[in-house]
């Protein structure tokens, strides 16, 4: 695994956390709001990543299929 691949995606990651949480607290919805701190927050935890971008795909779609 390349670090600097695992670096990238990461951050990408957590730039599209950080929109979500500013949509969730614009727009008072919780799901987004969630979504957006745990797309900040898990790429520090997970070590696989073919794991952290399939993780990452499903929270990202999450606040589509979770209505508040």
């Amino acid at each position: 695994m390349d670090a600097g691949t695992k670096i990238l995606i990461a951050t990408l990651l957590g730039a599209i956390g950080m929109g979500y949480i500013v949509y969730g607290r614009k727009q008072f919805k919780g799901s987004a709001l969630v979504a957006g701190i745990v797309l900040c927050v898990y790429p520090y935890f997970v070590p696989n990543l073919l794991l952290l971008i399939v993780a990452g795909l499903a929270v990202m779609a999450a606040p589509f299929f979770i209505h508040d």
